[in-house]
């Protein structure tokens, strides 16, 4: 084993850079920074910008407005409903909109449902859901269903 062989056990620390210390130091003067102009002074951040040339984000075109607000609504008709009961072989007696997400018939992601007055639906329904038309609503009850809404 030589001296130059031997390894400390404790971390090695390393010294920072000492900025704008003489010319000896090797980054004296301009400090690395290069000469004059706005990049060299401090608190200068140029985001975006490029030499004079018009900034990518003003080239494209401005596009619409999103409503950060906006409920999302997903409609289900009564034509919907009757393929629903054949399909995945529900209970019409008793079809909540959970179980509908729940089933993976309709995404979550995509909204609360909304029941609308198209089609002409078979058999007499209990309906949970989020929202309801009027027509869906009176429609509904003329064949003999009940409908809970949980949203208003």
């Amino acid at each position: 084993m030589k001296i130059n062989e031997l390894k400390s056990t404790l971390t090695s620390s390393k010294k920072a850079k000492r900025r704008g210390r003489g010319s000896g130091s090797g980054l004296g003067k301009t400090s690395g920074r290069g000469v004059k102009g706005q990049k060299s002074r401090s608190g200068v951040s140029i985001n975006g910008f490029e030499g004079g040339q018009m900034p990518l984000y003003r080239r494209l075109p401005k596009k619409g407005f999103n409503n950060r607000f906006k409920t999302k609504i997903q409609g289900i008709s009564f034509s919907m409903i009757n393929n629903i009961i054949k399909k995945y072989k529900l209970d019409p007696a008793e079809i909540t909109e959970n179980e509908l997400f729940n089933k993976k018939i309709f995404k979550k992601s995509k909204g609360s449902l909304k029941l609308l007055n198209i089609g002409e639906l078979n058999k007499t329904t209990n309906l949970e859901i989020s929202y309801a038309s009027k027509k869906a609503i009176e429609v509904l009850e003329k064949l003999g269903g009940k409908i809970k809404l949980t949203k208003k």
